[in-house]
């Protein structure tokens, strides 16, 4: 038979005969995607038991979540949630990997780490996965950014087909050794950016309190919908609020102005804490650097939010 990959959709002839039944998923040759076997729906042997549903419904996926953590304005939050939010998920007990895509490879410093290699050298093929990513933490690891990826995204736009799934390719034989992809991306629109968008499933948008962060959002937004056309698993998932400042009467009226806009997707405000832009100096998460801190408490929340688990974390 004829199976077909859902990621590259490559084709794959399978000798049925040499299929035992009990082998569920098949991994793809070109790209590296798992992915489970199709099965005839024609008429079981004799005595043969039907697969029951909860079977099925057990089947694994991978990875679990990919999240891109993403914005066109720049100076919202975007790499400090990134990193906040994959280190509080791999202290819950999740592999996550954390992958920069920002030229400016802020991820790197802010957990104190220097690579010699990274997201560049994967795409360009120059280096195995193993020889590019770091573990930064305990089950969190990086693949870095920085200005090389300048390069990539001149690489991407000389591509006459398929340039939007070349960080898919570069990614995807790396999907089933973690259980959340968080993904960092760079402000403004550009190749790179929609890469990352034909990869994940899921955005999450961190919005500062101001208006000029409001229009970027209705902007990203717009842009978000055309990608959508194209990629019909993404979906904007959250909406993070950051530098929520009491002190401040307009900070209020642009939460409510958000919460009436994005109801269930909006999530707990991330409030403004010194000790957050104090952390990176250090090479430490708000975790490691100010547990006690407003804003490590509210990274906490988030964390739970994304994870789907209040226990977590508590």
């Amino acid at each position: 038979m004829i199976i077909v990959c859902p990621s590259c959709h490559r084709q794959h002839k399978v000798d049925e005969t040499r299929l035992s039944e009990k082998v569920k998923a098949a991994k793809c040759v070109f790209c590296g995607h798992r992915f489970p076997i199709p099965r005839p729906s024609g008429g079981e042997p004799e005595g043969a038991k039907a697969p029951q549903p909860q079977q099925a419904a057990q089947e694994p996926q991978w990875p679990k979540r990919r999240i891109a953590v993403s914005l066109s304005k720049g100076g919202v939050g975007k790499t400090t949630t990134a990193v906040n939010l994959a280190a509080g998920l791999a202290m819950a007990g999740f592999k996550v990997l954390l992958v920069d895509t920002d030229t400016q490879g802020q991820a790197s410093y802010m957990l104190g780490v220097k690579p010699k290699a990274g997201l560049t050298e994967l795409m360009t093929g120059e280096v195995i996965p193993e020889e590019c990513l770091v573990q930064a933490r305990e089950r969190l690891w990086l693949l870095a950014g920085g200005r090389s990826l300048a390069g990539v995204k001149r690489l991407i736009a000389r591509k006459d087909f398929r340039g939007e799934m070349t960080l898919s390719e570069a990614l995807t034989p790396m999907d089933d050794r973690f259980d959340y992809v968080i993904v960092d991306t760079s402000p403004g629109w550009d190749v790179l950016t929609i890469n990352v968008l034909f990869y994940v499933k899921e955005v999450l948008i961190p919005v500062s309190l101001e208006v000029m962060a409001i229009q970027g959002l209705l902007e990203f937004s717009r842009s978000l919908a055309s990608v959508q056309n194209y990629h019909k698993d993404l979906v904007l998932k959250y909406v993070v609020p950051t530098f929520l400042d009491k002190r401040v009467k307009q900070s209020e009226e642009i939460l409510e102005q958000l919460s009436a806009h994005y109801n269930s997707r909006l999530c707990a405000p991330i409030r403004y804490n010194v000790r957050l832009s104090e952390a990176p100096g250090y090479g430490k998460t708000i975790y490691e650097y100010a547990p006690g801190s407003p804003g490590a408490r509210d990274y906490r929340d988030l964390v739970r939010r994304v994870a789907g688990d209040e226990t977590l974390l508590s």
